[in-house]
């Protein structure tokens, strides 16, 4: 039962996994060019503004969803078909609440959002164009989070997919055309702003359509099986409304709160280092945007590898809070410490690959951008790591019941990095370097608060040397192998020209995703077992000779 529950969970984070792989691709077409297109001011602006979003958007839909799916895995373990249909009936009308609530915020205080929070009066337009956005997204996080409680991957992965595409289509598209028509940057960047809301739209329609054709298939199909308490006949016994707005406030409260801390974070990142630039460092208004600017492009390719674990930690609530409903607390600590190892085992060579080849990687994609671009990416590469791991540690927490203790993490890193942002960005040789420090250090800090936290929550001290050391040593020959290749492949061809940089970086790659599979294979920070959770994966496992 275990067995077949622990696999039914990594392989819908695999199908996650595939999705993401495709929205990743997707948002490289939609941002790279988006950030050519606007330039380092038209980008400030849209990142911005986008912050504003992201922050309502946790608020609305970080810590409920989570709830939903929690709460749904647990009736779901409990046979109890009726309750997950009233628990999504109730979530969505409370998601409907807030995202109207908070739709109203950004349509009407744009100006108040952009000049006294932001300090950055020309996002206003591009903060009214993404209010219809938060309302949508929040509708569809309420269908993701019922099927997501049952173990169903799949239409989240296509409904993410679909809003990805239309984005970039519809974004792309109406940024070219209101810059080309001589309309200026400000209305470019709502223009490519609006283009989120669009594919919201179809996101929505998706969700609608799959759940009424679908929904007497969800609950209960993708089961692991009733818990060993469940009682004949609870599948008719349903809790009233307002118990179910209680159980959800009590659960996605603390994590929405906690998870809001980091979008506060981003938006610590454009308030404070607009003030501490101008302020203190003695920037002058349009040299503050360039720098940010350029920060919020090195912004994309940091949150890559955390985009990769997000499925994970998305198929580990339900797989763990199930396992506890059943009394099955060996598959719960089983599932957190593969989770932890695996997402180790993904954030580690992408987060030392991206320090270790920053400078070609910002050069060949953003041509024409601030010379502090590499540096701020190779600081933002080794912070991905400490993100991905605290996504992951704050999963398990959530998952175990322990979601109050996130949010103290979360409070914890935040203030962190403030203090580390007012001081490093007022110094002028230090300027917007302060701000991928502050990051660093501040979810540095909070991965090791959770790693205590969790010791204490599943009564189970997570094995660190066998999570970390393997994925540890292999990243590390990798990057050195990176390094010397591009170096090597520099002085025989030059990197003069974009051309022969991408060559070059190209060659980089290549060797470091081989010289990592045969180093993980190796001191078996991929096991044979990983290999089995992917499609294809155990023939490919015979292939290379994994035992």
């Amino acid at each position: 039962m275990s067995k077949t529950k622990g696999q039914n969970y990594m392989h819908g984070a695999a199908i996650l996994t595939v999705g993401v792989v495709i929205m990743k691709l997707l948002g490289f077409i939609y941002k790279i060019p988006l950030g050519n297109i606007l330039g380092d001011e038209g980008y400030s602006m849209f990142l911005s503004a986008y912050n504003i979003y992201f922050i309502f958007f946790t608020l609305a839909t970080a810590g409920l969803p989570v709830a939903l799916s929690r709460l749904v895995a647990e009736a779901d373990a409990n046979g109890r078909a009726k309750q997950e249909e009233k628990l999504f009936r109730v979530a969505w009308m409370m998601f409907f609440v807030l995202g109207t609530v908070f739709a109203l915020i950004m349509f009407l205080y744009p100006e108040w959002l952009a000049d006294k929070y932001l300090e950055n009066p020309d996002a206003a337009l591009s903060i009214k164009a993404m209010s219809p956005a938060i309302l949508l997204v929040c509708l569809v996080s309420a269908y993701r989070g019922y099927c997501q409680g049952n173990g169903n991957m799949l239409p989240t992965t296509v409904d993410e997919v679909l809003e990805v595409l239309f984005k970039v289509i519809s974004g792309l598209v109406l940024a070219k055309l209101i810059l080309d028509a001589g309309l200026g940057k400000p209305m470019g960047s709502a223009g490519a702003i609006l283009g989120v809301s669009i594919g919201s739209v179809i996101s929505l329609l998706y969700m609608v359509v799959y759940k009424r054709r679908n929904y007497n298939t969800l609950s209960g199909s993708y089961t692991g099986g009733r818990a060993a308490d469940a009682v004949p006949g609870d599948d008719e016994r349903v809790d009233s409304a307002w118990t179910i707005v209680k159980n959800i406030i009590s659960i996605g409260v603390p994590i929405a709160f906690g998870a809001c801390i980091m979008a506060l974070l981003n938006s610590i990142d454009s308030k404070l280092c607009m003030n501490r630039l101008q302020a203190a460092a003695g920037f002058s208004y349009y040299e503050a945007k360039v720098l940010y600017g350029v920060y919020g492009k090195a912004q994309t390719l940091f949150n890559l590898p955390a985009a990769f674990i997000t499925p994970l930690t998305i198929a580990i609530v339900p797989a763990i809070s199930g396992a506890i409903v059943r009394g099955d607390r060996a598959e719960a600590i089983k599932t957190s410490d593969d989770s932890m190892r695996i997402s180790a085992a993904v954030s580690l060579p992408m987060g030392v690959g991206l320090a270790v080849l920053s400078f070609p990687i910002m050069k060949v994609l953003y041509t024409n951008s601030n010379a502090a671009g590499p540096g701020l990416l190779s600081i933002m590469g080794v912070a991905s790591i400490f993100v991905c791991i605290v996504l992951m540690e704050n999963a398990v927490l959530q998952a175990s019941g322990k979601e109050k203790l996130t949010m103290l993490t979360m409070i914890t890193g935040g203030l962190v990095k403030i203090i580390i942002n007012w001081f490093l960005v007022a110094q002028r040789p230090v300027n917007i370097y302060g701000a991928p420090v502050g990051t660093l250090v501040s979810y540095a800090v909070m991965m090791l608060m959770n790693l205590v936290f969790i010791r204490g929550a599943l009564r189970h001290k997570p094995d660190l040397a066998g999570i970390f050391a393997a994925p540890l040593v292999s990243s590390l020959l990798m990057g050195a192998s990176a390094w010397a290749v591009y170096g090597l492949c520099g002085k025989l061809l030059g990197t003069g020209d974009r051309l022969h940089m991408l060559v070059c970086m190209a060659a980089a790659i290549l060797t470091a995703v081989v010289v990592y599979a045969v180093a993980a294979i190796n001191t078996r920070a991929v096991t044979a077992d990983d290999m089995k959770l992917i499609p294809g994966g155990e023939k490919l496992a015979r292939l290379l000779h994994m035992s």
